[in-house]
């Protein structure tokens, strides 16, 4: 049985494009380019029970994410289709959800697609990640999604202590003592953990600034942590982090 694809975006040149470029894709899916707004959407998705969404962020009659809070069941895969937008791909990627950027490339799209095809198949349950979603656009609390081979964890942005890159991982270390490992760089973090809470303050490390105990300047430099850490400071890194020292 295919697939079902709603696409929703308020232009129907994208929405009549995206459908033909999933046509050479080969997966076994079905398009509906239907949705041009919020209003249309909603409608579009309670007719046609889509399995995949492709939800443009801006439209005439409100965003993407409103059309998202509108709608009861959320039981399919998303894929927010947007010009780059900071806020609204820091939401996502805190969100663990996919999106990709216009003008679409289409080996984003395949890639996308197959993202979302394999957790249908998985049948991952994705509500979490869409309450995280809307929280991040709602409120200045915000929430972000960490993904492990096991489970999916919930945490307040505020209770990371720091991040730290292993290879193709990164670590997580929490305010209770919890060490989370996932199976993302920590550049895919860095839009998400951005100044005033955090700093890049080497390429290996990210620091949450209100865990900061000191600075050492033994040994050529550290940043020591409330939990004890130790962290190089990279030279790059200095003339910035110096200049929030003096912020605090």
């Amino acid at each position: 049985m295919a697939y079902k694809i709603l696409i929703i975006d308020d232009e129907s040149r994208t929405r009549s494009l995206l459908s033909k470029m999933i046509e050479t894709t080969g997966f076994d899916v079905e398009t509906f380019p239907e949705g041009s707004s919020v209003a249309s959407g909603i409608e579009a998705i309670n007719r046609i029970k889509p399995d995949i969404l492709l939800l443009d962020i801006q439209m005439p009659d409100g965003s993407g994410f409103e059309l998202l809070e509108q709608i009861e069941s959320r039981d399919f895969e998303v894929i927010f289709v947007t010009a780059h937008q900071e806020y609204a791909i820091r939401a996502i990627k805190s969100s663990a959800l996919d999106y990709i950027l216009k003008p679409v490339e289409l080996s984003e799209l395949e890639n996308a697609l197959e993202n979302a095809i394999n957790s249908i198949k998985n049948k991952k349950d994705l509500s979490a990640q869409y309450e995280a979603l809307l929280n991040n656009i709602q409120s200045n609390k915000k929430k972000i999604i960490l993904r492990t081979i096991e489970s999916l964890y919930i945490f307040d942005i505020n209770d990371i202590v720091r991040c730290q890159s292993e290879s193709n991982y990164t670590n997580f270390f929490i305010n209770d003592g919890r060490k989370i490992i996932t199976s993302k760089t920590l550049k895919d973090y860095e839009d998400v953990l951005q100044y005033p809470l955090f700093l890049r303050c080497h390429r290996s490390h990210i620091i949450n600034l209100n865990y900061l105990d000191r600075y050492d300047k033994s040994n050529g430099g550290t940043i020591v942590m409330k939990d004890g850490s130790e962290i190089p400071l990279s030279r790059s890194s200095k003339d910035r982090f110096f200049e929030i020292l003096d912020n605090l």
